[in-house]
């Protein structure tokens, strides 16, 4: 029997050595054997594997080189799953938050109109903000301006690095943009299409390099005399007269006392600047008629309308100045009213109709 068992374990030869290899091994009960003593002191190998995380941010950055490659945790060296949202995107980064318009009714929530320079533009908007900023400090302070080569110069007043220009319509392309750009402040608050034709003479009365204001003169050859009204009689659109003998009623140390108004019927010129101007129906000679007169917000009352005034009389006909009494205003406000009256020296001054030119 051991001779039987020795045999087995002599090498095989070679053309037996596949098949034994291939064949199952055989297990003997005797403990001093080779195979049971390899059977009872061979060993397990284990193999541990670790998930990797997966990698939130998109890009798997290499850790430096070392045996400290598996020792770091993962908190360490990469964004927690609870930093990140569902979509792996850092919720901790800073945000900018912006706060908008909120509409709750406003009249003016799309646009919103100046109440000095009467612009509309859209409160938030930068390019529309910027182009009424820069809107706004020309009507108010004046259009810019550096002054030309060729400028023909009419008048100079007392006043600090001011002058009075005149523009023609023959004048060149530069100078007429820029009485297009004055025209078109005067429009805001005098009315749009009437202004300007090619007839017309302009007065620009230069301060501190911006235009402080400007007059639009025209040729004509009649004019109305306006209806005189006494000072301070004139009362809800017509001319008021006091009673001589008014009532009184006495309470005790308390006096009333009551004036009856009598008021004259269509004696009238004009309650406001829209009403209508009363005058005289024959007309009378004139020369030069006043078509618009405008100062910036920021320079009136300070004469310079007056000054304006002052350079048409010198320049307009050629030759000679133009009596005052040969001037005649288009339609004239409230304000303008007042202009020409102090002017002239009377309140019956001349007004005439825009359309009738002297061609």
């Amino acid at each position: 029997m051991q001779s039987k068992i020795n045999s087995f374990f002599k090498p095989p030869s070679s053309s037996l050595s596949v098949e034994l290899s291939n064949s199952p091994p055989v297990f003997s009960d005797d403990e001093n054997d080779e195979l049971a003593t390899w059977e009872k002191s061979q060993h397990t190998i284990v193999n541990t594997y670790t998930r990797r995380p997966s990698n939130f941010n998109g890009n798997d950055k290499k850790k430096e080189s070392g045996d400290d490659k598996f020792d770091k945790p993962i908190s360490e060296t990469r964004v927690s799953r609870d930093e990140c949202g569902s979509n792996g995107r850092n919720l901790n980064k800073k945000r900018s938050y912006a706060q908008f318009h909120l509409e709750l009714g406003q009249s003016d929530f799309l646009l919103h109109a100046c109440s000095i320079c009467g612009v509309k533009y859209s409160p938030g908007d930068e390019a529309d903000e910027r182009n009424h900023s820069i809107f706004h400090k020309n009507f108010t302070l004046g259009v810019q301006f550096k002054g030309w080569r060729n400028e023909r110069v009419v008048h100079v007043p007392n006043v600090e690095r001011s002058r009075v220009i005149l523009v023609l319509d023959s004048d060149p392309l530069a100078q007429r943009n820029k009485v297009q750009e004055v025209v078109k402040m005067m429009e805001t608050e005098l009315g749009e299409g009437w202004i300007f034709h090619k007839l017309c003479k302009v007065y620009l009365f230069i301060s501190s390099q911006r235009i402080a204001g400007c007059l639009v003169a025209e040729p004509i050859k009649e004019a109305f005399e306006v209806l005189s009204y006494p000072v301070g009689e004139r009362q809800d659109g017509a001319i008021a007269k006091r009673r001589s003998n008014p009532s009184k009623l006495q309470f005790g140390e308390i006096v009333l006392e009551r004036e009856v108004i009598k008021r004259a019927p269509s004696e009238v010129l004009h309650e406001n600047h829209t009403g209508a101007i009363l005058c005289k129906k024959e007309a009378v000679h004139a020369v030069c008629g006043i078509r618009a007169i405008w100062v910036t917000p920021s320079n009136r009352r300070k004469g310079i309308a007056t000054q304006l005034l002052e350079a048409v009389r010198k320049s307009f006909s050629n030759g000679y100045v133009t009596e005052k009494s040969l001037l005649a205003f288009s339609q004239p406000s409230s304000d303008g009213q007042a202009l020409a009256s102090n002017y002239i020296g009377t309140r019956s001054f001349l007004v005439y109709k825009t359309g009738n030119l002297c061609r």
